[in-house]
């Protein structure tokens, strides 16, 4: 009986620690390709065969709360004993998207010299501003703590989002050592990256070039006149500064995905920051799931990282 009781509890503990919560399952892969396909006719979605130098670790918990517990996937480069790590967070409108759809990317970078890292985080109908970003940063104090599991050299980080994904990245790398944006739950070690790629994410969401509205609003907890502060806290643009890594661009020919990353250029190259833009002429946003941008992608990543991690 008392067996019985004892699974019983640690049941029920186990769904307690990961309650419901809404699901927006809008932005895919193959809803983006049938959204694409009609004005790019040449688009295919990448086939990429699995490199026996790449192991795969899917769905490590890297934080676990009272009520919820979030993963990562691993991909490792195994011909090395130590790796630069590139964590990769999606894109969806900080709403939408899951971290599979990195998975691909990650594979193949992985296959190139690195440890790379798909992330699950927290999106807007489970927790606001600034909780996704909590979670992005406890994956890299995780990946840190078990850097030699996962063959990571902890002083070659690189953070890379998409979209959503790519603001977040930029947000990371700009807050490095900047204690209002880590978990006020795990301090304990440092969530410090050494290089950032933007993949057509926002540098500022109050800007002249910016359009940010609803998608944005949910997300910060209230429209601009609402939550000024969430605003200007949330844009990269506001923190950048002498302690910016070293940065990658990587953009669509949609302007409005470009705010603000003039200005944020100026900076850099004020405080003699090495930043890089490539623009990619006729491209769509979320060009990055799709050949024959997808390689493109890859090459100018691992072009970056090697010039920065030299």
């Amino acid at each position: 009986m008392r067996k019985i009781v004892f699974i019983l509890l640690c049941f029920s503990c186990a769904v307690n620690a990961q309650r419901t919560y809404s699901v927006d399952t809008s932005y895919t892969v193959k809803s983006t390709y049938n959204k694409l396909i009609k004005k790019y006719p040449e688009i295919t979605i990448p086939e990429i065969a699995k490199n026996e130098n790449v192991n795969q670790i899917s769905d490590v918990v890297y934080f676990t709360s009272k009520d919820r517990i979030l993963h990562l996937d691993a991909f490792v480069n195994n011909k090395q004993k130590q790796n630069p790590a590139v964590i990769m967070i999606h894109g969806g409108g900080w709403r939408s998207g899951n971290k599979n759809q990195m998975n691909l990317l990650a594979q193949e970078i992985a296959s190139k010299g690195y440890s790379c890292f798909t992330i699950e985080y927290r999106l807007s109908l489970e927790a606001k501003y600034p909780y996704g970003v909590y979670d992005v940063k406890n994956a890299i104090r995780f990946i840190k703590d078990n850097a030699k599991k996962f063959k990571v050299d902890p002083d070659k980080i690189a953070v890379l989002g998409c979209s959503s994904g790519g603001q977040m990245a930029a947000l990371i790398g700009t807050t490095n050592g900047i204690s209002a944006f880590d978990d006020p739950l795990n301090k304990s070690k440092s969530s410090k990256v050494n290089a950032i790629i933007n993949v057509d994410g926002v540098l500022a969401f109050r800007h002249p070039e910016s359009s940010e509205g609803e998608m944005a609003s949910f997300w910060l907890g209230g429209s601009y006149e609402e939550k000024e502060e969430n605003w200007k806290n949330a844009s990269a643009l506001s923190h950048t500064d002498k302690n910016t890594p070293p940065i990658l661009f990587i953009n669509s020919s949609i302007s409005r995905f470009h705010a603000g990353r003039d200005d944020m250029i100026k900076i850099l190259d004020q405080y003699k920051i090495y930043s890089e833009v490539h623009t990619i002429e006729n491209s769509p946003h979320s060009f990055w799931f799709f050949q024959p941008w997808f390689d493109q992608t890859v090459d100018f990543t691992t072009h970056f990282l090697k010039k920065i991690f030299k």
